[in-house]
């Protein structure tokens, strides 16, 4: 069996788990994850933990914060005042909200801390600034 490289299609199972053993993401009892080496179509440490492997094969890999959605970034967070929101608008903690952005794009944004007087915003990817643990089974290469 060849072993996966840059340019092939590849399809996998995965399990995705925090430092603390909580599963933030898994293709169980979905179809494979499907993508194609080297086209940055998944983030950097899960990609090049897949090169290499042969269909079949399981592995697990550890990918530090810098080779999955980097660090926790303190400038993409910001509180604003509650009365900048719409009054009907109801707003809860971790509620994920699209901001429009001055170049007509949607900014994806979540709320990290809410009280009377304030509404603090983070457009961090939620998984940034943490180390994950991958499960990862190649189940097929083209």
């Amino acid at each position: 069996m060849a072993a996966a490289k840059n340019g092939d299609q590849v399809k996998v199972h995965y399990v995705g788990k925090l430092q603390d053993g909580t599963i933030f993401d898994s293709s169980e009892n979905r179809d494979p994850l499907q993508f194609k080496l080297g086209e940055k179509e998944v983030i950097p440490g899960f990609e090049e933990a897949v090169v290499g492997m042969e269909a079949g094969e399981k592995k697990t890999v550890t990918i530090p914060e810098d080779e999955a959605y980097g660090p926790q970034l303190e400038d993409l967070v910001a509180t604003f005042d509650r009365d900048q929101f719409p009054g009907d608008v109801e707003l809860e903690l971790g509620q994920q909200l699209e901001i429009p952005r001055e170049d007509g794009q949607k900014l994806l944004v979540r709320v990290s801390e809410l009280s009377e007087d304030a509404v603090t915003l983070d457009a961090n990817h939620p998984l940034a600034g943490q180390d994950l643990t991958f499960e990862i089974e190649l189940v097929e290469t083209a």
